[in-house]
């Protein structure tokens, strides 16, 4: 059986799916893997480094041919043609567009395995790709913080006078807020932090980090440990409640994401006109409409002399590390499906295994995913 690395198209992005230490893996497992040159390139891994028994380097046509396709994002309207009936592709699929590319897999009899789907359980954790990529991203987006705003994150004393260490805020507190704090923590700011889920408190108190609480008549922890969203209500509340908070922030970092909807505006208009002119907005929501109303996808833009920084990929900023845990993920799912047979191995679709369950969206020429 052939797994196929193909070279990721989508501009700006500099992961690759499989490193040479995961490939290494995969071929102890019976596997030949293709992989297309200059795969790794941007990720800091050179076809040098694939070089190895069991790995063939080859051009585009060749590694689209194989019988599992791993990659980080989607194949473009272009790539999809070249994938062969009866193949398994596993990557990052964008599963809430709702935009008819699921149902182009099962037409041309691919399965298909969706990343951001794995569930977020003790036993998936180690193929959790949503929660590898983002503790990279909440990392990532400390230090983009911290490089524009335009005074040090700690208290700083020297013989030319000393400076106040920054108030940070991290609004969100999943994977990407907790290692916010912790990033920001470690580079001496003060550091706040909201969210809408009380069970998070714990958490955010065990860093080091000082709880924000509001009250806005409303739980808001969701399933599978996600956010769920607030009614109009509870959305007003929460923005009022905030924004006097954040005028008085130098640094605030965003993460609030509810899956499959537009991002919660808590960062308003008034909030940023508040804010000290030098001070820094980090909307890591501005993919999916964004935290702050202001907030423009992959571009820093200058407010009311605050600059709101709506960058959509931080992971790839970090590639060489990023890809390692993405690619610990994807051996962590395959060993979970991979069957030997006669010393050979074989894809199984367990489908009354919870994971396999939940993440296959085509199978057998029919899209899976629940509307």
């Amino acid at each position: 059986m052939i797994i196929g690395l193909p070279k990721e198209s989508r501009q700006d992005e500099c992961r690759v799916a499989l490193t040479p230490e995961a490939i290494k893996k995969l071929c102890k497992k019976g596997f030949q893997i293709r992989v297309e040159r200059l795969a790794g390139e941007k990720a800091g891994f050179p076809d040098s480094a694939y070089q190895m028994d069991g790995v063939e380097l080859v051009d585009s046509e060749s590694v689209w041919r194989s019988d599992i396709l791993l990659k980080v994002h989607r194949p473009s309207e272009t790539e999809m043609p070249r994938m062969k009936k009866g193949s398994l592709l596993v990557s990052l699929m964008e599963p809430y567009l709702r935009d008819g590319f699921f149902e182009k897999l099962a037409s041309q009899g691919v399965d298909s395995v969706s990343m951001e789907l794995i569930p977020r359980t003790s036993r998936a954790q180690s193929m959790d790709v949503l929660s590898s990529q983002a503790n990279i991203a909440g990392y990532r987006a400390v230090l983009e913080a911290a490089s524009h705003y335009g005074r040090f994150l700690p208290l700083m004393m020297t013989s030319a006078g000393s400076s106040k260490p920054a108030k940070v805020m991290i609004l969100g507190v999943g994977v990407a807020g907790l290692q916010a704090i912790a990033t920001a923590k470690r580079m001496g700011a003060v550091v706040e932090a909201y969210d809408i889920r009380a069970d998070v408190r714990e958490q955010i108190q065990s860093l080091g980090a000082k709880v924000v609480d509001l009250d806005v008549g409303e739980e808001g922890s969701g399933q599978g440990g996600y956010a769920k969203e607030l009614s109009e209500e509870g959305k007003k509340k929460q923005q009022a409640l905030l924004t006097e908070r954040l005028k008085k922030c130098d640094v605030i970092i965003s993460t609030a994401n509810i899956p499959g909807r537009r991002a919660p505006i808590l960062i308003s208009e008034e909030a940023v006109q508040g804010m000290r002119p030098g001070s820094v907005i980090v909307d890591m929501a501005a993919a999916n409409g964004g935290n702050c109303p202001l907030s423009e996808p992959d571009r820093i833009v200058v407010k009311y002399g605050v600059k709101i920084i709506g960058w959509v990929n931080y992971p790839s900023l970090v590639p060489t590390d990023s890809s390692h845990f993405y690619a610990n993920n994807l051996v962590s799912l395959l060993s979970l499906m991979v069957e030997d047979q006669a010393g050979k191995p074989e894809i199984r679709y367990n489908l009354e295994d919870d994971i396999i369950n939940a993440a296959l969206v085509t199978y057998q020429g029919q899209v899976r995913l629940k509307k």
